[in-house]
């Protein structure tokens, strides 16, 4: 019919592109000669051979050591010096364990893991993790510089792909972690393209930690309060800054607080650091009550302390005006910490507006001007958020228990923590005084666990180091 279409034209279907979409330019696909498939390879296989000496010097040397021992002396030869490098490996082991370890344990264990945990899975977990980048439909990955291992935890250098930030590591972490088998995982950036990730191989501080020693001489700039994770000890700084501790209630925050005082004890017995204790519940600092120069239980007590705290302050800074710039603990002038356990109920939850606006209208006076002048406030706080404590911006240093959501977690430590490993909304109940700490200065968070300081230590630091002058100094329930 007059309608059909002629023989030589084409149909258009109702779902044939438009003209515009109907063409796609795509790269021809060649068959590749084999012989640029065998000098591919030829030249991998180069690469391999001269890099061997610079990645693995000591297995090298050791080969080619044994294979000129034997061209020259024979196998017996061979067998005979082997033999007696296995007993000077195990007379070292047993002579010097610590410094075995170091040099050939942790050295093969990092060639292991390499080869076996990383190596291996590397681009299955990459690119499940979404970290694997395409272009021109060709896959590329970030590449291993270097695996070493400590006593607890692997460090995988990484070359990142160009095009590519720390970033996107760093929002994959618990991806990298469970890929890898490891509990956590933390970046750390080293330089341009060049980051660490840190995978503990268990944790170290799943055990709880007794109190620790008295220190003979405290270090007000670094106080031995309990371990970090990779077991060296974690030293809380008070002199020169301010600490806000938050967590939810049974997460630790009375070990932080207690441990700090406890390292105290010498300085508070010669008179060159104080204590000033704001206790609301009255069931966790009071009973210690007599190690603190200062104490209170009650809103109006609380802020009659912080306002006299204010005013020794002033007049300490006036003294010190044009004559000197920072504070060094005397007697006449000592180190002055104020304790404020559940600060949310001098600054959220009392009653009384009046108390509330004088309470943080002090608490931001001695968080602004007190460290140079020789007071610190060391403050416990369950909820972060900035309706309850709208301060924790003038706390440089800050310590993050376990918390009940991840959004905490950048509340109290600042942005991009939780990128960086430092999930404290994750901590087990079970682990009181674990938590994530991050100094001023340093975006890294660390993972650390205070230790356990119980009633029974407490009765011994107040009989055996209260000090001197606390007598007739303390404020209870509002009484001077």
């Amino acid at each position: 019919m007059w309608w059909s279409p002629r023989p030589a034209s084409q149909q258009v279907q109702a779902t044939t592109p438009v003209p515009a979409q109907a063409f796609r330019f795509a790269a021809p696909v060649l068959p590749t000669p084999v012989a640029l498939i065998v000098a591919r390879w030829l030249a991998r296989l180069v690469v391999l051979v001269v890099k061997l000496p610079f990645r693995f010097p000591v297995a090298v040397a050791a080969a080619v050591a044994s294979f000129l021992v034997w061209r020259a002396f024979g196998w017996i030869t061979v067998a005979v010096a082997w033999s007696l490098v296995d007993v000077g490996l195990l007379v070292w082991w047993r002579r010097w364990p610590v410094s075995f370890r170091r040099w050939v344990g942790l050295r093969v264990l990092a060639a292991w893991r390499w080869w076996w945990v990383y190596a291996r899975q590397w681009q299955p977990v990459l690119v499940v993790a979404g970290l694997a980048e395409t272009y021109q439909e060709r896959q590329y990955l970030p590449r291993i510089r270097r695996v070493t291992c400590s006593a607890w935890a692997d460090r995988v250098r990484v070359r990142l792909v160009a095009g590519t930030t720390p970033a996107d590591f760093e929002n994959r972490v618990a991806e990298l972690a469970h890929g890898f088998g490891a509990p956590s995982c933390r970046v750390t950036v080293l330089g341009p393209r060049d980051v660490v990730l840190e995978f503990p191989r268990w944790d170290t501080l799943a055990e709880p930690i007794a109190a620790l020693d008295v220190p003979t001489v405290p270090d007000l700039g670094a106080l031995p309060v309990g371990l970090q994770e990779d077991g060296t000890p974690w030293r809380l700084r008070l002199h020169g800054t301010h600490v806000l501790v938050v967590g939810v209630t049974g997460s630790g925050k009375g070990s932080v607080l207690w441990s700090a005082i406890r390292a105290m004890l010498p300085a508070l017995e010669d008179g060159t650091a104080q204590v000033w204790a704001v206790d609301p519940k009255r069931m966790e600092l009071s009973y210690g009550r007599s190690l603190f120069a200062r104490y209170a239980d009650t809103g109006e007590a609380a802020v009659a302390l912080l306002e006299e705290a204010v005013a020794q302050m002033r007049e300490r800074a006036e003294r010190y005006a044009g004559r000197q710039r920072s504070h060094t603990p005397t007697t006449e002038d000592p180190f002055t910490v104020v304790v404020l356990d559940e600060v949310a109920f001098l600054t959220a939850y009392h009653p009384d507006r009046d108390v509330r606006r004088r309470a943080e209208n002090a608490i931001a006076t001695l968080t602004s001007q007190g460290r140079s002048v020789g007071f610190c406030v060391l403050a416990a706080l369950q909820d972060p958020r900035k309706e309850v404590m709208n301060l924790r911006n003038l706390f440089p240093d800050k310590i993050a228990l376990r918390l009940d959501e991840a959004s905490q977690v950048d509340m109290v430590l600042g942005e991009g923590a939780r990128d960086r490993g430092a999930n404290a909304h994750l901590i087990d109940s079970t682990l009181p005084g674990v938590a994530f700490v991050r100094l001023e200065g340093s975006p890294m968070p660390v993972r650390v666990r205070a230790a356990y300081v119980s009633d029974d230590d407490i009765d011994t630091m107040t009989a055996n180091h209260a000090p001197t002058s606390s007598s007739g100094l303390c404020a209870v329930g509002g009484a001077a």
